[in-house]
């Protein structure tokens, strides 16, 4: 999918964000930059080869035309639980965070004087790890959770490249509803780029909008809300080719982006946006993404196979969504907050 490139002004105004629209589309730009595309792609009636890819860049894989509903079963009762799990873990996460920084802000208003006077006296390694820790510390909070998204990314890119590893990476990080393995091959996947160009495009758009994203939500809260739009995403391609009998592969992470971009459109939909080649042509980012989503449903129901259709629209519904009602459902963790505190509490007497 080609999508745009936007600049959240109304309360970012220092940071250019741009997404990527269907192959369709128009591609989209501000006013200054241009922009690139990503994708997720779906795969159906190629036959497994080890020595020759497919013309679209990705593994090929052998598929059938129907969908056992056991499948279909365990695909939603895992995301039911996986998205669970991720926001009762972000919870849990955000709790810790919280309390480890009021510690260290005690420590150092206790014995920063004495770090200041031992620093010359701290050997090579130990200095260039507070370097590396104060780098760290000056990048946005989007980078901070760009990057460990990247290394996990880049990781199972490196591993598609090893031939020993080609059955494994197939059977786990691709998603197929018609497979023996159905339910964490939907988590998986979300991480599985087989192209470079294919990797490229989806993390070039996930750093654009991820600051904006991070900045809203908060980094528990954003990493809760893009593990469960990916798996999300892949229980629509689930349900969409169960339902069309057209059961086939698919792999990539511009399902979870796609909700992170329609999050931030659904939030600042008076984003003004531009198409490539005609700047003077500008529209508003709401606008953008009901193009977007549009595109992608006339993908599902034409049947167009390059793209998961059904993926995209997917991550954009569940982006939207949380826009809506993410902060009231978020609200109810102070329960969870609260009963984890007191556990906590009991444990340490």
């Amino acid at each position: 999918m080609l999508i745009s490139r936007a600049l959240c002004r109304s309360w970012l105004s220092q940071v250019a964000h741009r997404c990527h629209a269907n192959a369709k589309a128009p591609v989209l730009r501000n006013r200054h930059n241009s922009g690139t595309g990503s994708c997720r792609h779906f795969h159906s009636n190629r036959r497994q080869s080890s020595n020759i890819k497919p013309a679209g860049g990705e593994p090929a894989g052998e598929t059938n035309s129907s969908v056992p509903k056991n499948n279909v079963i365990k695909a939603v009762a895992f995301t039911g639980a996986f998205t669970v799990g991720c926001f009762a873990g972000a919870t849990i996460l955000e709790y810790e965070n919280t309390r480890s920084l009021i510690l260290a802000k005690a420590r150092q208003a206790r014995f920063g004087w004495w770090q200041s006077r031992s620093l010359a006296d701290r050997d090579y390694w130990t200095q260039l790890k507070n370097d590396i820790r104060r780098h760290w510390d000056s990048l946005t909070p989007g980078d901070k959770m760009f990057a460990p998204i990247l290394v996990c990314n880049a990781l199972a890119f490196a591993l598609w490249r090893v031939p020993a590893l080609r059955n494994t990476m197939m059977t786990y990080f691709t998603s197929n509803p018609a497979a023996k393995v159905v339910c964490w091959p939907m988590f998986l996947s979300t991480f599985s780029h087989y192209s470079a160009m294919h990797i490229f495009a989806n993390m070039y758009v996930l750093h654009s909008f991820a600051n904006a994203a991070v900045l809203s939500l908060g980094k528990e809260q954003f990493l809760a809300v893009y593990l469960s739009a990916g798996v999300f995403s892949s229980l629509m391609s689930v349900l969409y080719k169960a339902g069309t009998s057209q059961a086939g592969m698919s792999l990539g992470a511009s399902g979870a982006i796609m909700s992170v971009l329609a999050y931030v459109c659904a939030q600042y939909p008076d984003t003004q946006l531009s198409i490539l080649f005609l700047p003077a042509l500008t529209f508003s980012a709401g606008a953008g993404i009901k193009v977007i989503m549009g595109i992608d449903f006339a993908g599902c129901v034409m049947g167009w196979k390059f793209f998961d259709h059904a993926a995209h629209l997917g991550g954009a519904m569940f982006g939207i969504f949380w826009a809506t009602y993410g902060a009231q459902i978020w609200a109810k963790r102070i329960g969870l907050l609260n009963y984890y505190h007191d556990l906590r509490r009991t444990k340490q007497k």
